[in-house]
């Protein structure tokens, strides 16, 4: 890359912190990348959207967004980007609001025969014995608009499901009951139109939660994923249908569940995952040499597509 290319970019804006429950990895993310694209001759700015007005990002060329969960994971900043004329990274208004939203996701995944999980709303006044009878146990609780497995928690006995649908609301008023696939949990990132390696997650407590993401020593990433080659073919094929269904685009991430049986199960899309030393995108790009500098730089090119008026 040459200087001529990195000045083209113009001033950009890394957008990291904001107001989410995410705020605390947003910035470590945001830190990261505005780091790499430094290195890179980028004149970048490091921007936490929760200290600056949103007026002052028209004097940016462009927006390299870091921000996850609600406010920047959601749409809402990728709007107000579109209202002011700044070309950003990654998925739209409409991939971005699909995405955050798990329960709608699924829907739609239905709706395109891939394969989900069975699972419903947890209300207050949802019937428990009927819940468990279409959908058994155990169960997997979560916040309906959290990632970074905020809010989330295996239930195996009836008695426990009361408390962890109460401390999932607490973050969201839509709770979601998902039957748990016991069996192993892969990940595989999007770049561009590509999906890259597969990567296997192995963790020694009960799922792959916030410590083991963001604090763990313990936790274990395989890439290669020990699948066979159709079965590598398989997931990456699965997690770009999944992508385009949900109208994501730019990179990103797709998670699975592997059951016993060998069947992939859809969990869930991220339209901005994390980009911290435990990472699994910038992981899954080294496994096909795309060092943290590179990818950060292709992430950031993505954004002419706006530019030009694609989607």
């Amino acid at each position: 890359m040459s200087s001529e290319q990195a000045a083209a970019m113009g001033r950009v804006a890394v957008l990291m912190g904001g107001d989410s429950a995410e705020r605390e990895i947003s910035l470590i993310s945001g830190r990261a990348v505005f780091e790499a694209l430094r290195r890179r001759g980028v004149d970048a700015e490091a921007v936490d959207t929760a200290q600056v007005a949103l007026a002052e990002l028209t004097g940016f060329d462009r927006a390299f967004i870091a921000l996850h969960g609600r406010g920047g994971e959601d749409g809402v900043i990728q709007g107000a980007l579109e209202a002011l004329g700044v070309p950003y990274t990654g998925s739209g208004v409409l991939g971005c609001a699909i995405g955050m939203d798990k329960w709608r996701t699924k829907l739609l995944w239905r709706g395109a025969e891939l394969p989900v999980p069975p699972g419903a709303l947890l209300r207050p006044e949802t019937n428990r014995q009927a819940l468990i009878g279409s959908v058994g146990l155990p169960l997997m609780i979560k916040p309906a608009h959290e990632g970074s497995s905020i809010g989330m928690a295996k239930v195996e006995r009836p008695e426990e499901l009361e408390a962890a649908r109460a401390e999932a609301a607490r973050y969201d008023h839509l709770v979601l009951a998902e039957r748990w696939i016991d069996g192993g949990e892969y990940t595989v990132a999007i770049l561009g139109e590509e999906a890259l390696p597969a990567i296997r997650l192995e963790t020694p407590r009960g799922f792959y939660d916030f410590e083991a993401k963001y604090r763990s020593g313990d936790t274990r990433y395989h890439c290669p994923a020990g699948l066979t080659e159709a079965e590598e073919q398989q997931i990456r094929q699965l997690a770009l249908d999944a992508f385009r269904v949900a109208g994501a685009s730019g990179w990103g991430r797709v998670d699975f569940m592997r059951d016993r049986q060998g069947r992939f199960w859809l969990l869930e899309i991220n339209t901005i995952p994390g980009m911290t030393d435990h990472s699994l995108v910038p992981m899954a790009a080294r496994a096909v040499g795309i060092d943290f500098d590179e990818l950060c730089w292709r992430i950031l090119l993505d954004s002419r597509r706006r530019e030009a008026g694609r989607p």
